[in-house]
Protein backbone atom coordinates (compact mmCIF):
# COMPACT_ATOMS: atom_id res chain seq x y z
CA UNK A 1 0.00 0.00 0.00
CA UNK A 2 1.28 3.46 -0.90
CA UNK A 3 2.39 5.76 1.93
CA UNK A 4 0.66 9.11 2.42
CA UNK A 5 3.21 11.94 2.46
CA UNK A 6 2.46 15.51 3.51
CA UNK A 7 4.66 17.92 1.55
CA UNK A 8 4.65 20.92 3.88
CA UNK A 9 5.49 24.26 2.25
CA UNK A 10 5.01 27.99 2.72
CA UNK A 11 5.68 29.21 6.23
CA UNK A 12 5.50 32.51 8.06
CA UNK A 13 8.67 34.29 7.06
CA UNK A 14 10.08 36.28 4.17
CA UNK A 15 11.23 32.98 2.66
CA UNK A 16 7.68 31.77 1.95
CA UNK A 17 7.94 32.39 -1.80
CA UNK A 18 11.24 30.48 -1.96
CA UNK A 19 9.62 27.57 -0.13
CA UNK A 20 6.69 27.46 -2.54
CA UNK A 21 9.07 27.39 -5.52
CA UNK A 22 11.02 24.57 -3.87
CA UNK A 23 7.79 22.64 -3.27
CA UNK A 24 6.94 22.67 -6.98
CA UNK A 25 10.24 20.94 -7.80
CA UNK A 26 9.93 18.42 -4.98
CA UNK A 27 6.31 17.51 -5.73
CA UNK A 28 6.90 16.74 -9.40
CA UNK A 29 9.92 14.54 -8.63
CA UNK A 30 8.53 12.27 -5.90
CA UNK A 31 7.70 8.78 -7.17
CA UNK A 32 3.87 8.71 -7.29
CA UNK A 33 3.89 4.93 -7.75
CA UNK A 34 5.22 4.64 -4.20
CA UNK A 35 3.72 7.65 -2.44
CA UNK A 36 0.51 9.66 -2.34
CA UNK A 37 1.68 13.27 -2.05
CA UNK A 38 -0.49 15.98 -0.48
CA UNK A 39 0.94 19.48 -0.59
CA UNK A 40 0.04 21.16 2.69
CA UNK A 41 0.38 24.93 2.66
CA UNK A 42 1.29 26.60 5.94
CA UNK A 43 0.25 30.24 6.07
CA UNK A 44 -0.03 31.94 9.46
CA UNK A 45 -2.11 29.60 11.61
CA UNK A 46 -3.69 27.75 8.68
CA UNK A 47 -2.48 24.37 7.45
CA UNK A 48 -4.47 23.37 4.40
CA UNK A 49 -4.56 21.06 1.39
CA UNK A 50 -6.22 22.38 -1.76
CA UNK A 51 -8.08 20.11 -4.17
CA UNK A 52 -10.20 21.27 -7.11
CA UNK A 53 -10.35 24.78 -5.69
CA UNK A 54 -11.50 23.69 -2.23
CA UNK A 55 -9.36 24.03 0.88
CA UNK A 56 -9.24 21.29 3.49
CA UNK A 57 -7.73 22.21 6.86
CA UNK A 58 -5.41 19.70 8.49
CA UNK A 59 -6.85 18.20 11.66
CA UNK A 60 -3.97 18.80 14.04
CA UNK A 61 -5.35 16.62 16.80
CA UNK A 62 -4.35 13.51 14.80
CA UNK A 63 -2.53 15.10 11.82
CA UNK A 64 -4.99 14.06 9.15
CA UNK A 65 -7.22 15.35 6.34
CA UNK A 66 -10.95 14.78 6.01
CA UNK A 67 -11.53 14.70 2.26
CA UNK A 68 -14.72 14.05 0.32
CA UNK A 69 -13.62 10.49 -0.41
CA UNK A 70 -12.48 9.71 3.13
CA UNK A 71 -9.94 10.40 5.86
CA UNK A 72 -6.23 10.61 5.06
CA UNK A 73 -3.74 9.85 7.83
CA UNK A 74 -0.19 10.91 7.03
CA UNK A 75 2.58 8.33 7.29
CA UNK A 76 5.41 10.83 6.87
CA UNK A 77 6.26 14.45 6.12
CA UNK A 78 8.57 16.05 3.60
CA UNK A 79 9.36 19.50 5.07
CA UNK A 80 10.26 22.20 2.57
CA UNK A 81 9.42 25.24 4.72
CA UNK A 82 12.32 27.66 5.01
CA UNK A 83 12.25 29.80 8.15
CA UNK A 84 9.49 29.49 10.73
CA UNK A 85 7.89 27.09 11.58
CA UNK A 86 9.62 24.54 9.38
CA UNK A 87 13.28 25.24 9.97
CA UNK A 88 13.43 26.45 13.57
CA UNK A 89 12.17 23.29 15.30
CA UNK A 90 8.53 24.27 15.90
CA UNK A 91 7.03 21.97 13.27
CA UNK A 92 9.52 19.24 14.15
CA UNK A 93 8.45 19.39 17.80
CA UNK A 94 4.81 18.93 16.84
CA UNK A 95 5.60 16.00 14.55
CA UNK A 96 7.79 14.38 17.22
CA UNK A 97 4.88 14.58 19.67
CA UNK A 98 2.56 13.08 17.06
CA UNK A 99 5.03 10.28 16.31
CA UNK A 100 5.16 11.13 12.59
CA UNK A 101 8.56 10.76 10.83
CA UNK A 102 9.83 13.73 8.81
CA UNK A 103 12.65 14.69 6.45
CA UNK A 104 14.77 17.07 8.46
CA UNK A 105 16.80 17.40 11.62
CA UNK A 106 15.03 16.96 14.94
CA UNK A 107 13.50 19.82 16.89
CA UNK A 108 16.55 20.56 19.07
CA UNK A 109 19.09 20.52 16.24
CA UNK A 110 16.76 22.61 14.07
CA UNK A 111 16.36 25.22 16.82
CA UNK A 112 20.10 25.37 17.49
CA UNK A 113 21.17 25.63 13.85
CA UNK A 114 18.50 28.20 12.99
CA UNK A 115 19.80 30.69 15.55
CA UNK A 116 23.15 32.00 14.30
CA UNK A 117 24.40 33.16 17.71
CA UNK A 118 23.62 29.81 19.33
CA UNK A 119 24.92 27.74 16.42
CA UNK A 120 28.20 29.67 16.25
CA UNK A 121 28.71 29.17 19.96
CA UNK A 122 28.08 25.43 19.76
CA UNK A 123 30.28 24.92 16.68
CA UNK A 124 33.05 27.00 18.26
CA UNK A 125 32.83 24.93 21.45
CA UNK A 126 32.99 21.67 19.50
CA UNK A 127 36.31 22.86 18.07
CA UNK A 128 35.89 21.27 14.65
CA UNK A 129 36.30 24.40 12.53
CA UNK A 130 37.14 28.07 12.94
CA UNK A 131 34.34 30.59 13.47
CA UNK A 132 34.71 34.33 12.86
CA UNK A 133 34.74 36.61 15.89
CA UNK A 134 31.35 38.12 16.64
CA UNK A 135 29.16 39.96 19.14
CA UNK A 136 25.40 39.92 19.54
CA UNK A 137 22.69 42.01 21.12
CA UNK A 138 18.94 42.39 21.50
CA UNK A 139 16.74 45.15 20.13
CA UNK A 140 15.98 46.59 23.55
CA UNK A 141 19.68 46.49 24.52
CA UNK A 142 21.62 47.49 21.38
CA UNK A 143 25.39 47.78 21.37
CA UNK A 144 27.04 51.12 20.70
CA UNK A 145 29.30 51.65 17.72
CA UNK A 146 32.21 52.12 20.12
CA UNK A 147 31.61 48.83 21.94
CA UNK A 148 31.38 46.95 18.63
CA UNK A 149 34.57 48.46 17.23
CA UNK A 150 36.42 47.75 20.48
CA UNK A 151 35.81 44.04 19.95
CA UNK A 152 35.72 43.60 16.18
CA UNK A 153 37.58 44.84 13.13
CA UNK A 154 35.66 46.29 10.20
CA UNK A 155 34.34 45.21 7.78
CA UNK A 156 31.63 43.21 9.53
CA UNK A 157 28.39 41.52 8.58
CA UNK A 158 25.32 42.56 10.52
CA UNK A 159 22.50 40.05 10.31
CA UNK A 160 19.46 38.77 12.20
CA UNK A 161 20.27 35.88 14.49
CA UNK A 162 17.30 34.00 13.06
CA UNK A 163 16.28 33.99 9.42
CA UNK A 164 17.57 32.92 6.05
CA UNK A 165 18.16 33.93 2.43
CA UNK A 166 20.31 36.81 3.72
CA UNK A 167 17.16 38.83 4.48
CA UNK A 168 18.04 41.77 6.74
CA UNK A 169 21.78 41.32 6.24
CA UNK A 170 24.28 44.13 5.55
CA UNK A 171 28.03 44.32 5.02
CA UNK A 172 29.40 47.31 6.95
CA UNK A 173 32.74 48.93 6.12
CA UNK A 174 32.34 52.23 7.99
CA UNK A 175 31.49 52.81 11.64
CA UNK A 176 28.79 55.34 10.72
CA UNK A 177 26.90 52.59 8.85
CA UNK A 178 26.61 50.24 11.82
CA UNK A 179 23.46 51.72 13.35
CA UNK A 180 21.29 51.63 10.18
CA UNK A 181 22.51 48.10 9.49
CA UNK A 182 21.50 47.06 12.99
CA UNK A 183 18.05 48.60 12.57
CA UNK A 184 17.59 46.71 9.30
CA UNK A 185 18.47 43.42 10.99
CA UNK A 186 16.20 44.17 13.97
CA UNK A 187 13.27 44.43 11.56
CA UNK A 188 13.67 40.70 10.95
CA UNK A 189 14.47 39.47 14.46
CA UNK A 190 14.87 40.88 17.94
CA UNK A 191 18.40 39.50 18.25
CA UNK A 192 21.22 40.25 15.84
CA UNK A 193 24.78 39.07 15.30
CA UNK A 194 27.67 41.25 14.16
CA UNK A 195 30.45 39.15 12.69
CA UNK A 196 33.88 39.96 11.31
CA UNK A 197 34.16 39.49 7.55
CA UNK A 198 36.65 36.79 6.56
CA UNK A 199 38.66 37.11 3.36
CA UNK A 200 38.31 34.10 1.14
CA UNK A 201 36.08 32.18 -1.22
CA UNK A 202 32.56 31.14 -0.29
CA UNK A 203 31.96 27.41 -0.50
CA UNK A 204 28.81 25.39 0.09
CA UNK A 205 28.47 21.64 0.58
CA UNK A 206 25.34 19.52 0.71
CA UNK A 207 25.30 16.47 2.97
CA UNK A 208 22.88 13.56 3.34
CA UNK A 209 22.79 10.39 5.40
CA UNK A 210 21.58 7.36 3.47
CA UNK A 211 21.56 3.77 4.74
CA UNK A 212 23.92 4.71 7.57
CA UNK A 213 26.46 6.46 5.34
CA UNK A 214 27.01 10.22 5.47
CA UNK A 215 27.43 11.42 1.87
CA UNK A 216 28.97 14.80 1.11
CA UNK A 217 28.12 16.40 -2.23
CA UNK A 218 30.51 18.18 -4.60
CA UNK A 219 31.35 21.70 -3.41
CA UNK A 220 29.85 24.82 -4.94
CA UNK A 221 31.83 28.06 -5.14
CA UNK A 222 29.66 31.15 -4.88
CA UNK A 223 30.87 34.25 -6.68
CA UNK A 224 28.38 37.03 -6.02
CA UNK A 225 28.15 40.01 -8.35
CA UNK A 226 26.89 42.00 -5.37
CA UNK A 227 28.88 43.02 -2.27
CA UNK A 228 27.96 39.63 -0.80
CA UNK A 229 25.61 36.71 -1.47
CA UNK A 230 22.39 38.55 -0.60
CA UNK A 231 18.76 37.77 -1.50
CA UNK A 232 19.02 39.44 -4.90
CA UNK A 233 22.23 37.61 -5.74
CA UNK A 234 20.69 34.30 -4.69
CA UNK A 235 17.38 34.52 -6.50
CA UNK A 236 17.73 37.14 -9.23
CA UNK A 237 20.72 35.63 -11.02
CA UNK A 238 23.31 38.06 -9.69
CA UNK A 239 25.83 35.38 -8.77
CA UNK A 240 27.86 32.63 -10.37
CA UNK A 241 27.45 29.33 -8.55
CA UNK A 242 30.07 26.94 -9.87
CA UNK A 243 29.60 23.20 -9.25
CA UNK A 244 31.89 21.43 -8.74
CA UNK A 245 33.90 24.27 -7.26
CA UNK A 246 37.20 25.01 -9.06
CA UNK A 247 39.31 24.28 -5.99
CA UNK A 248 42.09 21.80 -5.31
CA UNK A 249 41.37 18.29 -4.07
CA UNK A 250 43.13 19.31 -0.85
CA UNK A 251 40.57 22.06 -0.19
CA UNK A 252 37.63 19.94 -1.31
CA UNK A 253 38.64 17.01 0.91
CA UNK A 254 39.28 19.31 3.86
CA UNK A 255 35.88 21.00 3.62
CA UNK A 256 33.97 17.76 3.08
CA UNK A 257 35.68 16.20 6.12
CA UNK A 258 34.66 19.18 8.26
CA UNK A 259 31.10 18.96 6.91
CA UNK A 260 30.85 15.37 8.14
CA UNK A 261 32.18 16.38 11.56
CA UNK A 262 29.65 19.20 11.85
CA UNK A 263 26.82 16.91 10.66
CA UNK A 264 27.65 14.37 13.38
CA UNK A 265 28.57 16.96 16.03
CA UNK A 266 25.25 18.78 15.75
CA UNK A 267 23.29 15.50 15.40
CA UNK A 268 21.95 16.47 11.99
CA UNK A 269 19.59 14.22 10.06
CA UNK A 270 18.43 13.89 6.45
CA UNK A 271 19.55 16.58 3.98
CA UNK A 272 21.52 19.65 5.07
CA UNK A 273 23.86 22.21 3.52
CA UNK A 274 26.87 23.73 5.27
CA UNK A 275 28.43 27.01 4.15
CA UNK A 276 31.97 28.30 4.68
CA UNK A 277 34.42 31.02 3.80
CA UNK A 278 37.74 29.39 2.88
CA UNK A 279 40.73 31.54 3.76
CA UNK A 280 43.55 30.40 1.47
CA UNK A 281 46.26 32.27 3.38
CA UNK A 282 45.43 30.28 6.51
CA UNK A 283 44.46 27.21 4.48
CA UNK A 284 41.37 26.80 6.61
CA UNK A 285 37.58 27.03 6.31
CA UNK A 286 35.58 29.41 8.50
CA UNK A 287 32.09 28.22 9.39
CA UNK A 288 29.14 30.34 8.22
CA UNK A 289 25.98 28.34 8.85
CA UNK A 290 24.08 25.08 8.61
CA UNK A 291 20.94 25.11 6.47
CA UNK A 292 18.69 22.24 7.57
CA UNK A 293 16.06 22.81 4.84
CA UNK A 294 18.13 23.65 1.75
CA UNK A 295 16.29 25.27 -1.15
CA UNK A 296 15.18 23.04 -4.00
CA UNK A 297 14.09 25.65 -6.54
CA UNK A 298 15.63 25.98 -10.00
CA UNK A 299 18.13 28.54 -8.61
CA UNK A 300 19.14 26.44 -5.59
CA UNK A 301 22.59 25.07 -4.86
CA UNK A 302 21.88 21.52 -3.68
CA UNK A 303 20.03 20.29 -6.81
CA UNK A 304 23.05 21.27 -8.92
CA UNK A 305 25.36 19.45 -6.52
CA UNK A 306 23.15 16.36 -6.70
CA UNK A 307 23.23 16.32 -10.51
CA UNK A 308 27.01 16.88 -10.44
CA UNK A 309 27.49 13.71 -8.40
CA UNK A 310 25.43 11.66 -10.84
CA UNK A 311 22.09 11.53 -9.02
CA UNK A 312 18.83 13.08 -10.16
CA UNK A 313 16.79 15.21 -7.75
CA UNK A 314 14.16 12.44 -7.94
CA UNK A 315 16.79 10.02 -6.60
CA UNK A 316 17.47 12.38 -3.70
CA UNK A 317 13.86 13.09 -2.75
CA UNK A 318 12.78 9.47 -2.92
CA UNK A 319 15.78 8.39 -0.85
CA UNK A 320 14.94 11.06 1.72
CA UNK A 321 11.43 9.61 2.07
CA UNK A 322 12.74 6.03 1.99
CA UNK A 323 14.87 6.84 5.05
CA UNK A 324 11.71 7.62 7.06
CA UNK A 325 10.45 4.03 7.10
Amino acid sequence: MKKNIALMAGGNSGERSVSLRSAIEVEKNIDKTLYNVYKVSVIDNSWFYEQEGKKYEVNRTDFSLDLENGKVKFDGVFIIIHGTPGENGLLQGYLEMMGVPFTSCGSLTSAVTFDKVTCNAVVRELGMVKVARSVSCYKDRPLTNESICNKLNLPVFVKPSQGGSSIGMTKVKKTMDLEPAMQKAFEVHERIIIEEAINGIELSCGVFEYKGQVITFPLTEIDSKKEFFDYEAKYDGLSDEITPAPVSKHISDKVQAVVKEIYHGLNCKSLCRVDFIYNKEEDTPYFLEVNTIPGQSAQSIVPNQVRSMGWSVADLYNRMIEELF
